[in-house]
Protein backbone atom coordinates (compact mmCIF):
# COMPACT_ATOMS: atom_id res chain seq x y z
CA UNK A 1 0.00 0.00 0.00
CA UNK A 2 2.90 2.39 0.70
CA UNK A 3 4.08 2.01 -2.91
CA UNK A 4 0.58 2.81 -4.13
CA UNK A 5 0.40 5.88 -1.89
CA UNK A 6 3.64 7.11 -3.40
CA UNK A 7 1.80 7.36 -6.72
CA UNK A 8 -0.54 10.01 -5.26
CA UNK A 9 -0.08 13.76 -5.33
CA UNK A 10 -2.27 15.91 -3.09
CA UNK A 11 -3.19 19.41 -4.20
CA UNK A 12 -4.62 21.71 -1.51
CA UNK A 13 -6.64 24.59 -2.97
CA UNK A 14 -5.73 27.57 -0.78
CA UNK A 15 -5.88 30.54 -3.16
CA UNK A 16 -9.36 31.92 -2.44
CA UNK A 17 -10.09 35.17 -0.67
CA UNK A 18 -13.24 34.17 1.20
CA UNK A 19 -15.05 37.50 0.80
CA UNK A 20 -17.85 36.43 3.13
CA UNK A 21 -15.37 36.32 6.00
CA UNK A 22 -15.13 40.14 5.78
CA UNK A 23 -11.43 39.98 6.59
CA UNK A 24 -8.17 41.01 4.98
CA UNK A 25 -6.76 37.65 5.99
CA UNK A 26 -7.10 34.76 3.50
CA UNK A 27 -9.90 32.35 4.35
CA UNK A 28 -7.55 29.40 4.88
CA UNK A 29 -5.66 31.37 7.55
CA UNK A 30 -8.74 32.25 9.61
CA UNK A 31 -8.25 31.03 13.17
CA UNK A 32 -10.06 27.86 14.17
CA UNK A 33 -9.23 26.60 17.68
CA UNK A 34 -6.16 28.84 17.35
CA UNK A 35 -4.89 27.04 14.23
CA UNK A 36 -5.43 28.21 10.63
CA UNK A 37 -8.32 26.54 8.82
CA UNK A 38 -5.90 24.96 6.34
CA UNK A 39 -4.07 23.17 9.17
CA UNK A 40 -6.86 20.61 9.41
CA UNK A 41 -6.97 19.24 5.83
CA UNK A 42 -3.17 19.25 5.80
CA UNK A 43 -3.11 17.19 9.00
CA UNK A 44 -5.77 14.79 7.69
CA UNK A 45 -3.80 14.25 4.47
CA UNK A 46 -0.59 13.67 6.42
CA UNK A 47 -2.27 11.23 8.84
CA UNK A 48 -3.70 9.33 5.87
CA UNK A 49 -0.13 8.57 4.82
CA UNK A 50 -0.09 10.81 1.74
CA UNK A 51 3.30 12.49 1.49
CA UNK A 52 3.47 14.40 -1.81
CA UNK A 53 1.61 17.61 -0.95
CA UNK A 54 1.45 21.02 -2.59
CA UNK A 55 -0.80 23.99 -1.95
CA UNK A 56 -2.03 26.45 -4.56
CA UNK A 57 -1.89 29.98 -3.11
CA UNK A 58 -3.21 33.24 -4.51
CA UNK A 59 -5.05 35.86 -2.47
CA UNK A 60 -2.82 36.76 0.48
CA UNK A 61 -0.45 34.14 -0.89
CA UNK A 62 2.57 35.61 0.87
CA UNK A 63 0.92 35.04 4.24
CA UNK A 64 -0.12 31.50 3.32
CA UNK A 65 3.32 30.69 1.94
CA UNK A 66 5.00 32.00 5.12
CA UNK A 67 2.75 29.80 7.26
CA UNK A 68 3.44 26.72 5.14
CA UNK A 69 7.20 27.29 5.14
CA UNK A 70 7.20 27.55 8.92
CA UNK A 71 4.73 24.82 9.89
CA UNK A 72 4.61 22.50 6.83
CA UNK A 73 8.04 22.78 5.19
CA UNK A 74 7.51 19.47 3.39
CA UNK A 75 4.59 20.96 1.43
CA UNK A 76 5.24 22.69 -1.88
CA UNK A 77 3.78 26.06 -2.83
CA UNK A 78 2.35 26.81 -6.29
CA UNK A 79 1.10 30.29 -7.20
CA UNK A 80 -2.16 31.09 -8.93
CA UNK A 81 -1.51 34.74 -9.75
CA UNK A 82 -5.06 35.36 -10.95
CA UNK A 83 -7.93 33.61 -9.18
CA UNK A 84 -10.12 32.34 -12.01
CA UNK A 85 -11.65 29.30 -10.37
CA UNK A 86 -10.73 25.89 -9.03
CA UNK A 87 -9.89 24.33 -12.40
CA UNK A 88 -7.64 27.30 -13.12
CA UNK A 89 -5.86 26.58 -9.80
CA UNK A 90 -5.43 22.93 -10.74
CA UNK A 91 -4.11 23.99 -14.14
CA UNK A 92 -1.51 26.19 -12.42
CA UNK A 93 -0.12 23.07 -10.75
CA UNK A 94 -0.29 20.86 -13.81
CA UNK A 95 3.46 20.57 -14.35
CA UNK A 96 3.78 19.20 -10.79
CA UNK A 97 0.86 16.73 -10.58
CA UNK A 98 1.46 15.24 -14.01
CA UNK A 99 4.53 13.52 -12.53
CA UNK A 100 2.20 11.25 -10.51
CA UNK A 101 -0.37 8.60 -11.47
CA UNK A 102 -3.13 10.04 -9.25
CA UNK A 103 -3.86 13.48 -7.85
CA UNK A 104 -6.15 14.19 -4.91
CA UNK A 105 -7.67 17.66 -5.07
CA UNK A 106 -9.02 18.97 -1.78
CA UNK A 107 -10.21 22.38 -0.62
CA UNK A 108 -8.23 24.12 2.07
CA UNK A 109 -11.46 25.09 3.84
CA UNK A 110 -12.79 21.66 4.88
CA UNK A 111 -11.39 21.46 8.43
CA UNK A 112 -13.67 18.65 9.59
CA UNK A 113 -12.33 16.11 7.08
CA UNK A 114 -10.65 13.15 8.79
CA UNK A 115 -7.76 10.93 7.81
CA UNK A 116 -9.91 7.78 7.84
CA UNK A 117 -12.26 9.31 5.31
CA UNK A 118 -9.41 10.15 2.94
CA UNK A 119 -7.89 6.69 3.40
CA UNK A 120 -11.25 5.13 2.56
CA UNK A 121 -11.53 7.25 -0.59
CA UNK A 122 -8.02 6.22 -1.68
CA UNK A 123 -8.73 2.55 -0.98
CA UNK A 124 -11.99 2.53 -2.96
CA UNK A 125 -10.40 4.44 -5.82
CA UNK A 126 -7.58 1.88 -6.07
CA UNK A 127 -9.97 -1.07 -5.85
CA UNK A 128 -12.47 0.16 -8.47
CA UNK A 129 -9.86 1.84 -10.70
CA UNK A 130 -12.05 4.66 -12.14
CA UNK A 131 -10.73 7.76 -13.85
CA UNK A 132 -12.19 9.93 -11.08
CA UNK A 133 -13.52 9.42 -7.55
CA UNK A 134 -15.07 11.98 -5.25
CA UNK A 135 -16.92 12.15 -1.95
CA UNK A 136 -20.54 13.23 -1.70
CA UNK A 137 -22.92 13.54 1.24
CA UNK A 138 -26.59 14.14 1.86
CA UNK A 139 -28.00 17.32 3.42
CA UNK A 140 -31.56 18.13 4.44
CA UNK A 141 -30.90 21.74 3.47
CA UNK A 142 -28.41 21.76 0.56
CA UNK A 143 -28.62 25.51 -0.04
CA UNK A 144 -25.33 27.00 -1.13
CA UNK A 145 -23.67 23.69 -2.06
CA UNK A 146 -22.96 22.11 -5.43
CA UNK A 147 -25.42 19.31 -6.32
CA UNK A 148 -24.42 15.87 -7.59
CA UNK A 149 -26.52 15.13 -10.69
CA UNK A 150 -26.67 11.43 -11.56
CA UNK A 151 -27.67 11.13 -15.21
CA UNK A 152 -29.95 8.44 -16.62
CA UNK A 153 -27.21 7.09 -18.89
CA UNK A 154 -24.88 6.54 -15.90
CA UNK A 155 -22.94 9.74 -16.33
CA UNK A 156 -22.31 12.22 -13.52
CA UNK A 157 -22.02 15.97 -13.32
CA UNK A 158 -21.82 18.53 -10.54
CA UNK A 159 -23.73 21.80 -10.75
CA UNK A 160 -23.03 24.78 -8.50
CA UNK A 161 -25.96 26.07 -6.44
CA UNK A 162 -25.98 29.44 -8.17
CA UNK A 163 -26.09 27.79 -11.61
CA UNK A 164 -28.67 25.10 -10.82
CA UNK A 165 -32.17 25.05 -12.24
CA UNK A 166 -35.21 24.34 -10.04
CA UNK A 167 -35.13 20.60 -10.66
CA UNK A 168 -31.44 20.43 -9.70
CA UNK A 169 -31.95 22.57 -6.60
CA UNK A 170 -34.24 19.84 -5.26
CA UNK A 171 -31.32 17.37 -5.16
CA UNK A 172 -29.98 16.67 -1.66
CA UNK A 173 -26.73 14.92 -2.65
CA UNK A 174 -23.90 17.42 -2.23
CA UNK A 175 -20.40 17.63 -3.63
CA UNK A 176 -17.71 17.63 -0.92
CA UNK A 177 -14.92 19.20 -2.97
CA UNK A 178 -12.63 16.20 -2.36
CA UNK A 179 -11.60 14.41 -5.57
CA UNK A 180 -9.11 11.88 -6.89
CA UNK A 181 -8.27 12.01 -10.59
CA UNK A 182 -6.14 9.80 -12.74
CA UNK A 183 -3.68 12.41 -13.91
CA UNK A 184 -3.73 11.14 -17.49
CA UNK A 185 -7.51 11.52 -17.63
CA UNK A 186 -7.43 14.92 -15.96
CA UNK A 187 -4.81 16.17 -18.42
CA UNK A 188 -7.04 15.07 -21.30
CA UNK A 189 -10.04 17.14 -20.18
CA UNK A 190 -8.76 20.10 -18.19
CA UNK A 191 -8.19 22.34 -21.19
CA UNK A 192 -11.75 21.62 -22.37
CA UNK A 193 -13.23 23.28 -19.28
CA UNK A 194 -15.05 26.51 -20.10
CA UNK A 195 -16.39 29.47 -18.16
CA UNK A 196 -20.11 29.22 -18.98
CA UNK A 197 -21.30 29.84 -15.44
CA UNK A 198 -22.55 32.71 -13.32
CA UNK A 199 -19.11 33.78 -12.07
CA UNK A 200 -17.31 33.13 -15.32
CA UNK A 201 -14.78 30.85 -13.63
CA UNK A 202 -13.07 27.61 -14.60
CA UNK A 203 -14.53 25.01 -12.20
CA UNK A 204 -12.92 21.65 -11.44
CA UNK A 205 -16.45 20.22 -11.15
CA UNK A 206 -16.60 20.40 -14.95
CA UNK A 207 -13.70 17.93 -15.13
CA UNK A 208 -15.93 15.43 -13.31
CA UNK A 209 -18.69 16.00 -15.88
CA UNK A 210 -16.31 15.57 -18.83
CA UNK A 211 -14.84 12.39 -17.40
CA UNK A 212 -18.29 11.17 -16.32
CA UNK A 213 -19.71 11.20 -19.81
CA UNK A 214 -18.84 7.49 -19.93
CA UNK A 215 -20.59 5.16 -17.47
CA UNK A 216 -18.29 3.74 -14.81
CA UNK A 217 -15.53 6.30 -15.19
CA UNK A 218 -16.56 8.19 -12.03
CA UNK A 219 -16.86 6.55 -8.62
CA UNK A 220 -18.91 8.41 -5.99
CA UNK A 221 -18.21 7.60 -2.33
CA UNK A 222 -21.15 8.71 -0.21
CA UNK A 223 -20.10 9.75 3.30
CA UNK A 224 -22.21 8.89 6.34
CA UNK A 225 -20.99 11.94 8.28
CA UNK A 226 -22.61 15.00 6.74
CA UNK A 227 -20.83 17.41 9.10
CA UNK A 228 -17.35 16.17 8.21
CA UNK A 229 -17.38 17.70 4.75
CA UNK A 230 -18.94 21.08 5.49
CA UNK A 231 -16.92 24.01 4.19
CA UNK A 232 -16.06 27.18 6.10
CA UNK A 233 -17.19 30.31 4.27
CA UNK A 234 -18.55 32.69 6.93
CA UNK A 235 -17.83 33.67 10.55
CA UNK A 236 -20.89 31.65 11.52
CA UNK A 237 -19.38 28.60 9.78
CA UNK A 238 -16.21 29.13 11.84
CA UNK A 239 -18.20 29.09 15.09
CA UNK A 240 -20.19 25.98 14.13
CA UNK A 241 -17.07 24.17 12.98
CA UNK A 242 -15.15 25.13 16.12
CA UNK A 243 -17.85 23.61 18.31
CA UNK A 244 -17.84 20.35 16.33
CA UNK A 245 -14.05 20.12 16.31
CA UNK A 246 -13.77 20.89 20.01
CA UNK A 247 -16.38 18.28 20.89
CA UNK A 248 -14.49 15.75 18.77
CA UNK A 249 -11.13 16.59 20.39
CA UNK A 250 -12.42 16.51 23.98
CA UNK A 251 -14.30 13.27 23.33
CA UNK A 252 -11.10 11.64 22.09
CA UNK A 253 -9.19 12.77 25.20
CA UNK A 254 -11.96 11.61 27.53
CA UNK A 255 -11.90 8.18 25.94
CA UNK A 256 -8.20 8.11 26.84
CA UNK A 257 -8.73 9.08 30.48
CA UNK A 258 -9.28 12.86 30.67
CA UNK A 259 -11.60 13.92 33.49
CA UNK A 260 -13.42 17.02 32.29
CA UNK A 261 -15.99 18.58 34.62
CA UNK A 262 -17.76 20.57 31.92
CA UNK A 263 -16.90 19.75 28.28
CA UNK A 264 -19.28 22.48 27.10
CA UNK A 265 -17.07 25.26 28.50
CA UNK A 266 -13.69 23.60 27.98
CA UNK A 267 -11.65 24.31 24.85
CA UNK A 268 -8.66 22.22 23.73
CA UNK A 269 -6.64 22.79 20.56
CA UNK A 270 -5.79 20.02 18.07
CA UNK A 271 -2.06 19.97 18.86
CA UNK A 272 -2.50 19.55 22.63
CA UNK A 273 -1.18 16.33 24.16
CA UNK A 274 -2.86 15.00 27.32
CA UNK A 275 -1.75 11.94 29.26
CA UNK A 276 -4.43 9.86 31.03
CA UNK A 277 -5.89 11.00 34.35
CA UNK A 278 -5.70 14.77 33.85
CA UNK A 279 -8.47 16.67 35.65
CA UNK A 280 -9.85 19.87 34.12
CA UNK A 281 -12.30 22.21 35.83
CA UNK A 282 -14.86 24.34 33.91
CA UNK A 283 -13.87 27.18 31.60
CA UNK A 284 -10.32 26.00 30.88
CA UNK A 285 -8.63 26.76 27.55
CA UNK A 286 -5.53 24.87 26.36
CA UNK A 287 -3.94 25.87 23.06
CA UNK A 288 -0.89 25.42 20.88
CA UNK A 289 1.57 22.61 21.33
CA UNK A 290 0.87 22.07 25.02
CA UNK A 291 1.78 18.82 26.75
CA UNK A 292 0.08 17.88 30.03
CA UNK A 293 1.28 14.87 32.06
CA UNK A 294 -0.89 12.56 34.16
CA UNK A 295 -2.41 13.56 37.51
CA UNK A 296 -2.29 17.27 36.64
CA UNK A 297 -5.22 19.35 37.87
CA UNK A 298 -6.08 22.54 36.00
CA UNK A 299 -8.29 25.01 37.84
CA UNK A 300 -11.33 26.79 36.48
CA UNK A 301 -10.91 29.46 33.80
CA UNK A 302 -7.17 28.93 33.40
CA UNK A 303 -5.65 29.75 30.02
CA UNK A 304 -2.66 27.70 28.81
CA UNK A 305 -0.76 28.06 25.56
CA UNK A 306 2.39 26.17 24.48
CA UNK A 307 3.11 24.86 27.97
CA UNK A 308 4.63 21.66 29.30
CA UNK A 309 3.33 20.49 32.68
CA UNK A 310 4.84 17.61 34.68
CA UNK A 311 3.03 14.88 36.60
CA UNK A 312 1.01 15.84 39.64
CA UNK A 313 1.24 19.61 39.18
CA UNK A 314 -1.71 21.70 40.35
CA UNK A 315 -2.84 24.96 38.76
CA UNK A 316 -5.39 26.82 40.84
CA UNK A 317 -7.61 28.87 38.59
CA UNK A 318 -7.77 31.27 37.11
CA UNK A 319 -4.11 31.24 36.08
CA UNK A 320 -2.42 32.04 32.76
CA UNK A 321 0.67 30.31 31.37
CA UNK A 322 2.24 30.62 27.94
CA UNK A 323 5.49 29.36 26.43
CA UNK A 324 6.51 27.94 29.82
CA UNK A 325 7.52 24.72 31.59
CA UNK A 326 6.02 23.58 34.90
CA UNK A 327 7.67 20.70 36.76
CA UNK A 328 6.32 17.71 38.63
CA UNK A 329 4.17 18.41 41.71
CA UNK A 330 4.55 22.17 41.27
CA UNK A 331 1.77 24.43 42.55
CA UNK A 332 0.65 27.44 40.53
CA UNK A 333 -1.89 30.16 41.32
CA UNK A 334 -4.54 31.23 41.73
CA UNK A 335 -4.20 34.38 39.60
CA UNK A 336 -0.63 33.52 38.58
CA UNK A 337 0.91 34.47 35.22
CA UNK A 338 3.79 32.56 33.62
CA UNK A 339 5.15 33.76 30.29
CA UNK A 340 8.19 34.19 28.07
CA UNK A 341 9.93 30.85 28.68
CA UNK A 342 9.28 30.76 32.41
CA UNK A 343 10.44 27.57 34.14
CA UNK A 344 9.02 26.33 37.41
CA UNK A 345 10.92 23.27 38.61
CA UNK A 346 9.62 20.25 40.51
CA UNK A 347 7.74 20.91 43.77
CA UNK A 348 8.14 24.68 43.42
CA UNK A 349 5.35 27.13 44.12
CA UNK A 350 4.21 30.24 42.27
CA UNK A 351 1.29 31.60 44.27
CA UNK A 352 -1.49 34.12 44.00
CA UNK A 353 -0.93 37.29 42.00
CA UNK A 354 2.63 36.35 41.04
CA UNK A 355 4.00 36.98 37.55
CA UNK A 356 7.04 35.05 36.32
CA UNK A 357 8.59 36.12 33.02
CA UNK A 358 11.64 34.55 31.36
CA UNK A 359 12.80 33.24 34.73
CA UNK A 360 13.60 29.96 36.42
CA UNK A 361 12.20 29.01 39.82
CA UNK A 362 14.33 26.21 41.30
CA UNK A 363 13.20 22.93 42.81
CA UNK A 364 11.24 23.39 46.03
CA UNK A 365 11.46 27.19 45.93
CA UNK A 366 8.44 29.35 46.73
CA UNK A 367 7.16 32.66 45.43
CA UNK A 368 3.91 32.61 47.41
CA UNK A 369 2.21 35.89 46.54
CA UNK A 370 2.19 39.41 45.12
CA UNK A 371 5.57 39.37 43.36
CA UNK A 372 7.10 40.00 39.94
CA UNK A 373 10.02 37.80 38.90
CA UNK A 374 11.44 38.86 35.54
CA UNK A 375 14.72 37.82 33.87
CA UNK A 376 15.79 35.98 37.00
CA UNK A 377 17.19 32.66 38.18
CA UNK A 378 16.15 31.44 41.61
CA UNK A 379 17.93 28.44 43.09
CA UNK A 380 16.58 25.51 45.06
CA UNK A 381 14.78 25.71 48.40
CA UNK A 382 14.53 29.52 48.37
CA UNK A 383 11.63 31.53 49.78
CA UNK A 384 10.61 34.83 48.18
CA UNK A 385 8.61 37.14 50.43
CA UNK A 386 5.45 38.97 49.41
CA UNK A 387 5.84 42.06 47.26
CA UNK A 388 9.30 41.16 45.94
CA UNK A 389 10.23 42.60 42.54
CA UNK A 390 13.21 41.94 40.32
CA UNK A 391 13.66 45.35 38.70
CA UNK A 392 14.91 44.00 35.38
CA UNK A 393 14.46 47.00 33.07
CA UNK A 394 16.52 50.18 33.32
CA UNK A 395 14.73 51.97 30.51
CA UNK A 396 17.09 50.64 27.86
CA UNK A 397 18.12 47.06 28.61
CA UNK A 398 16.74 44.00 30.42
CA UNK A 399 19.11 42.80 33.17
CA UNK A 400 19.27 39.58 35.19
CA UNK A 401 18.87 38.83 38.87
CA UNK A 402 20.42 35.64 40.25
CA UNK A 403 19.31 34.32 43.63
CA UNK A 404 21.04 31.25 45.06
CA UNK A 405 19.91 28.15 46.95
CA UNK A 406 18.23 28.20 50.36
CA UNK A 407 17.89 31.98 50.42
CA UNK A 408 15.31 33.93 52.38
CA UNK A 409 14.09 37.10 50.72
CA UNK A 410 12.16 39.41 53.02
CA UNK A 411 8.87 40.92 51.95
CA UNK A 412 8.92 44.00 49.72
CA UNK A 413 12.53 43.49 48.59
CA UNK A 414 13.51 45.25 45.36
CA UNK A 415 16.39 43.69 43.39
CA UNK A 416 17.83 46.33 41.05
CA UNK A 417 19.36 44.21 38.30
CA UNK A 418 21.99 43.24 37.42
CA UNK A 419 22.52 41.86 40.90
CA UNK A 420 23.11 38.49 42.54
CA UNK A 421 22.49 36.86 45.90
CA UNK A 422 24.65 33.99 47.11
CA UNK A 423 23.51 30.70 48.64
CA UNK A 424 21.99 30.87 52.16
CA UNK A 425 21.80 34.67 52.07
CA UNK A 426 18.96 36.78 53.45
CA UNK A 427 17.43 40.19 52.81
CA UNK A 428 15.60 42.26 55.38
CA UNK A 429 12.03 43.24 54.56
CA UNK A 430 11.72 46.48 52.61
CA UNK A 431 15.29 46.43 51.30
CA UNK A 432 16.41 47.81 47.95
CA UNK A 433 19.28 45.58 46.84
CA UNK A 434 21.66 47.30 44.44
CA UNK A 435 24.87 45.37 45.22
CA UNK A 436 25.64 41.65 45.15
CA UNK A 437 24.87 39.85 48.41
CA UNK A 438 27.61 37.36 49.47
CA UNK A 439 26.67 33.79 50.47
CA UNK A 440 25.29 33.60 54.01
CA UNK A 441 25.03 37.39 54.40
CA UNK A 442 22.06 39.54 55.41
CA UNK A 443 21.37 42.54 53.17
CA UNK A 444 19.65 45.53 54.78
CA UNK A 445 18.99 48.61 52.71
CA UNK A 446 16.35 50.92 54.11
CA UNK A 447 16.14 54.28 56.03
CA UNK A 448 16.76 54.18 59.78
CA UNK A 449 13.56 54.03 61.78
CA UNK A 450 12.91 56.90 64.23
CA UNK A 451 10.25 56.61 66.94
CA UNK A 452 8.66 59.82 68.30
CA UNK A 453 7.54 59.34 71.89
CA UNK A 454 4.00 60.26 73.00
CA UNK A 455 2.88 60.85 69.42
CA UNK A 456 -0.65 59.60 70.00
CA UNK A 457 -0.96 61.97 72.95
CA UNK A 458 0.17 64.92 70.89
CA UNK A 459 -2.34 64.19 68.18
CA UNK A 460 -5.15 64.05 70.75
CA UNK A 461 -4.08 67.27 72.48
CA UNK A 462 -3.47 69.18 69.26
CA UNK A 463 -6.78 68.01 67.90
CA UNK A 464 -8.58 69.14 71.08
CA UNK A 465 -6.78 72.48 71.10
CA UNK A 466 -7.72 73.01 67.47
CA UNK A 467 -11.37 72.38 68.28
CA UNK A 468 -11.20 74.83 71.18
CA UNK A 469 -9.73 77.46 68.87
CA UNK A 470 -12.74 77.04 66.62
CA UNK A 471 -15.07 77.67 69.56
CA UNK A 472 -16.42 74.08 69.85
Amino acid sequence: MNTELDSFAVLILAAGRGARMHSGKPKVLQSLLEEPVVYYPLKAVQDAGLKHISAVVGYGGGQVEAYLEKEWPEAGVIWQREQQGTAHAVMAAREWWEKFKHVMVISGDVPLIQADTLSDLVDKHLRTDPKCSFISFLLDDPSGYGRVVRLADGGVRIIEDRDAIEEELAIHEINSGVYIFETESLSAVIEKIGRANTLGEYNITDAVALIGETEGDVNIVVSDDRSELLGVNTPNDLAVTAEILNRRIIGCHMRNGLKCMDPRTTWIGPRVSLEPDVFIEPGVQIWGKSSIASRVRIGAYSLLRDVTIGQGAVLFGPSVASDSVIGKDAVIGPFAVLRGKAEVDDSAKVGRFVEVKKSKIGTGSKVPHLSYIGDAVIGEGTNIGAGTVTCNYNGKNKNRTIIGDRCFVGSDTMFVAPVSMGDDAHTAAGSVVTKDVPPGALAISRPRQDNIANWSGRVTIEGKEKKDDEGN
